[in-house]
């Protein structure tokens, strides 16, 4: 059983303006013989989970731009500690998920002013160190948020401060939604914006970044 979410749609970007954009943004600056791989996380269980919908987007424009994503479906996930050893199969492919991956993206909801449990349950099940391995050591990061109200950077902000604990490249953009319920339509899909925009920026540097820096570390 995967616990990878099928992306409906990949291709169909109703939002996207494609003659501002380049399809290869990280032509010239670094080997290209494979994909840029790229694991997405979202921080939400509701059905219409905003941090989810923003997170496919993100998955949308990264596979536009030419990379390999995934986006793990935390349904399940235990809490930390809560097995022992975190002997639990969701555990062990978000780890194994994590050694594959050369970039991630993190999206959390603000709530009470932080991340969420669930986020944090994500990022606390990936250890510094797992069989003589580093599963975030030298990975890329690009942070988002969602929020119910107005504009805020708190989840982000704590957000950038586990990437820099994880050891991870957290580019310099980054993305916050405020009052996302107003932003996605019946379909879930992320209506033209600036918001919107944003998060082409915020892919477009990911891989970018993620092609400068792998083989380096």
């Amino acid at each position: 059983m995967s616990r990878l979410r099928i992306l409906a749609d990949p291709d169909h970007l109703p939002a996207l303006d494609r003659a501002l954009v380049r399809s290869n943004p990280a032509a010239g600056l670094g080997p290209l013989d494979h994909p840029p791989r790229i694991l997405l996380l979202y921080g939400s269980l509701r059905e219409r989970s905003f941090s989810r919908l923003a997170v496919e987007e993100a998955a949308r424009l990264l596979i536009l731009f030419g990379a390999e994503v995934r986006i793990f479906d935390p349904s399940d996930l235990p809490l930390p500690d809560q097995v022992k050893g975190d002997d639990h199969p969701a555990v062990h492919e978000l780890r194994q998920h994590a050694l594959w991956s050369e970039g991630m993206v993190w999206c959390s909801p603000e709530r009470h002013g932080q991340i969420t449990g669930i986020m944090k349950a994500q990022i606390d099940h990936l250890p510094l160190e797992f069989g003589g391995m580093r599963p975030t050591q030298g990975r890329t990061l690009a942070v988002m948020q969602v929020s119910g109200g107005s504009q805020s950077f708190n989840a982000v902000n704590t957000l950038r401060l586990l990437g820099r604990w994880m050891r991870m490249f957290t580019i310099p953009n980054q993305s916050s939604i405020a009052m996302a319920f107003k932003e996605f339509d019946e379909a879930g899909r992320l209506n033209a914006s600036s918001y919107y925009d944003r998060i082409v920026d915020v892919m477009e540097e990911l891989v970018r970044f993620t092609v400068l820096t792998r083989g380096y570390v």
